[in-house]
C-alpha cells in the first residue's frame, strides 16, 4: 500500500539548510521492520512516523537509516511542525520512546520541551577523546540520554570546524559531540557512526545533551544558539533554553515536497 512521506528541512538557517527528514503520519499496517527499510531507503538523518490513532497523544517512532532511537530532537521537532499545522494548534504534546514531550509553536520557531536530568552527565577522563583524536581537547563529558554520548569541548569554532575524529573508533558510544562555546553562541558537530550517519547536519538530542551538562557543572539555567551543519553543506541553527529539570529545543521547518512510498 502507497503511503504518503512529506519531506522537511528541520532546523533551519533562514531558508537555507537544515536536516532533512522523513515524517509518515499513516504507519498504519508497517511493522517496525518495514518502517526500519523506509527509514534507510529515504536515507535522511531520521525518519519519523506517527501514530494518531492510539491514544490522545500521537506517538512518534524515530528511525534513522541503521536503528531506532527512543528519543531525537530533530524528528521531534518536525513532526511536532506537522502535528500543531494539522491540528490547527490543538496538539500539545507528543509521546516517544522517553515518554511525553510538550510542543508549541512561538512566531517561526517551533519547541519541544525535553526532560532533562543533570545527574545524567559526569566528567570523563578524557581517554575517549584522545582514542577518537582530539587530543588537548578543554574536557570531555558524558551523558546518558539515555544512550551514551560524549561531548568534547575546543578551545575554538576553527578547530570544531577543522576537526577529524577517527570515527571507526568512537564506538561502542552512541554519538560523539564537538563543540566550542563563546558567549550564548556555540559551534557544533555530531558524528554518530552506530547509526549510520557519519554526521548529522543539525542534532537537538545533542543540545539537550549540552544543556544537561551545563547544568551538572552549575549552570542551573540558560540559553544557546547553535550552529551546525556548515561542514556538510547544511547550515543549521538551534535555539537551546533549559530551567530545572526540562531543555528546551526550537528552531524553523521547511516544508520541502510530499513522496509517494510504496510499501
Amino acid at each position: 500500500m502507497p503511503k504518503s512521506c512529506l519531506v522537511l528541512r528541520v532546523f533551519t538557517r533562514g531558508d537555507h539548510g537544515g536536516n532533512h527528514l522523513g515524517v509518515i503520519t499513516d504507519p498504519s499496517g508497517l511493522d517496525a521492520s518495514e518502517m526500519q527499510r523506509i527509514a534507510t531507503d529515504l536515507g535522511f538523518s531520521e525518519t519519523v512516523f506517527i501514530d494518531s490513532t492510539s491514544g490522545a497523544i500521537p506517538y512518534a517512532r524515530i528511525f534513522t537509516p541503521a536503528m531506532e532511537m527512543p528519543f531525537a530532537g530533530h524528528p521531534l521537532v518536525g513532526a511536532a511542525a506537522v502535528m500543531l499545522r494539522d491540528s490547527g494548534g490543538t496538539i500539545d504534546r507528543l509521546r516517544c520512546g522517553i515518554g511525553e514531550v510538550a510542543i508549541r509553536k512561538d512566531g517561526d520557531l517551533i519547541w519541544v520541551d525535553a526532560p532533562m536530568s543533570p545527574g545524567n552527565a559526569r566528567l570523563d577522563d578524557g581517554v575517549f577523546a584522545d582514542r577518537v583524536g582530539l587530543r588537548g581537547a578543554l574536557s570531555t563529558w558524558r551523558v546518558d540520554m539515555p544512550l551514551d554520548y560524549r561531548m568534547v569541548e575546543l578551545e575554538s569554532p576553527d578547530q570544531v570546524s577543522q576537526t577529524k575524529p577517527a570515527t571507526a573508533a568512537i564506538a561502542p558510544v552512541h554519538g560523539l559531540t564537538v563543540y566550542a562555546r563563546s558567549g550564548s553562541r556555540v559551534r557544533m558537530r555530531f558524528f554518530i557512526p552506530e547509526a549510520g550517519i557519519d554526521e548529522d547536519p543539525a542534532t537537538g538530542s545533542a543540545a539537550v545533551a549540552l544543556a544537561t551538562m551545563y547544568a551538572a557543572r552549575g549552570e542551573r539555567t540558560g540559553r544557546l544558539t547553535i550552529d551546525q551543519g556548515e561542514e556538510i553543506g547544511h547550515p543549521s541553527r538551534i535555539k537551546l533554553q533549559w530551567a530545572d529539570s526540562v531543555a528546551s529545543i526550537g528552531g524553523t521547518v521547511a516544508y520541502d515536497e510530499s513522496r509517494e512510498l510504496t510499501t
